[in-house]
């Protein structure tokens, strides 16, 4: 891969796309109604996959995914992959703004790893030898493991000790990254939106009720993030998308990034950021400023992918001027504020929609920056 592209780029996405009708009925018939053997359902998604990696290279991206085509969840797939992990099905799903997702719950029953046969490293090396540009795979940040995992579900004795759950977890994606490396991959994105979720004042105080200090979590959340990428290899870059929330369309936290932004800028060690910036739920830009002069960028996701309405390139343009008060435009770049389907339900928005949105984070880093 030592002729692709390299990143950072000016242009980029989060990762998940629209699922096509193919895949939505293969995976149904598969995995629900158990009437389709598994080797269909891959070679489906397959060929579902070459189809988006030729539809994101075509409108210019430097960087492609599979869309997480062979996902339920943007994370809860990968989390249940993991060794020490297991989801129950229950009543009723975890409730965002106007929606309910499926009542899958993560427990922890043992001692947590990364094995080595994680279908995921399948997963990338087959975008990898897909793609003429360079392959991205994005997967949950360490903080999905505890966050998403209620205290009564971590059936570990030695979990009680919070600092031994956050050193396994460090150590499980220490291990997952060396396998992605070892796989191929040179780009990594790591989803932990759940220090957006603790800048909600509502998810603050529920972590207070259950006797965590939100400010304390946001701490150890960057050092579990820390410490899992440390001594990564220098050719791998690492980025991390922050959001409150992407449920067809819904959200689940809203609140300014004040409280998270000195420990995700300057306690992480990322490279990249991928920012939700698209409504006012995300506050103002002002802890931008926060962000250390250097080879650090910010993708301020000011393009949304919860509504089909596309945004003007002037008023982005306006957006960009005034996010370049607060940090330096070399080191800003543009995505869309989130994926198309963090769920295989998808946003409320078409195919049509979605290409004209990826069109448009490329036209408009070329007219900002003169590349993407």
């Amino acid at each position: 891969m030592s002729n692709r592209p390299k990143p950072p780029f000016r242009a980029d996405h989060i990762g998940s796309l629209l699922r096509p009708a193919s895949v939505a009925e293969a995976r149904r018939k598969c995995l629900d109604e158990k009437t389709m053997p598994a080797d269909e359902l891959r070679a489906i998604e397959d060929e579902a996959i070459e189809d988006a990696i030729r539809m994101q290279e075509d409108v210019g991206l430097k960087a492609v995914t599979d869309g997480e085509y062979r996902r339920l969840f943007w994370h809860y797939d990968f989390m249940g992959m993991l060794t020490g992990f297991e989801f129950e099905r229950r009543a009723e799903g975890v409730q965002f703004a106007g929606a309910r997702i499926p009542p899958l719950y993560p427990t922890i029953t043992g001692r947590l790893d990364f094995p080595d046969d994680h279908p995921m490293l399948d997963h990338f090396r087959y975008v990898a030898a897909n793609a003429t540009v360079i392959p991205k795979i994005s997967i949950p940040g360490p903080s999905c493991c505890h966050f998403r995992t209620a205290p009564d579900d971590i059936r570990v004795p030695e979990y009680a000790d919070v600092d031994i759950l956050f050193a396994d977890i460090a150590s499980t994606y220490r291990k997952a990254l060396r396998a992605f490396y070892d796989a191929g991959c040179r780009y990594i994105q790591l989803d932990d939106i759940f220090f957006a979720y603790l800048c909600d004042p509502k998810h603050r105080a529920e972590k207070e009720a259950a006797g965590l200090d939100p400010d304390w979590l946001i701490d150890r959340y960057a050092w579990m993030m820390n410490e899992a990428i440390e001594g990564r290899p220098d050719d791998m870059t690492v980025a991390m998308h922050l959001c409150r929330g992407n449920f067809q369309s819904t959200y689940a936290a809203e609140g300014a990034y004040d409280p998270a932004a000195d420990a995700v800028f300057n306690k992480t060690g990322v490279d990249i950021f991928f920012m939700e910036y698209d409504t006012e739920r995300a506050g103002g830009l002002e802890p931008l400023g926060l962000l250390a002069k250097g080879d650090q960028r910010v993708l301020p996701g000011f393009i949304t992918t919860k509504t089909p309405e596309l945004e003007s390139v002037d008023d982005l343009k306006r957006k960009f001027d005034e996010a370049s008060q607060y940090a330096d435009l070399d080191q800003l770049g543009i995505a869309p504020q989130c994926g198309f389907a963090s769920t295989e339900h998808g946003n409320k928005i078409g195919y049509d929609d979605q290409r004209r949105k990826l069109d448009l984070v490329v036209t408009l880093a070329e007219e900002i920056w003169g590349e993407v």
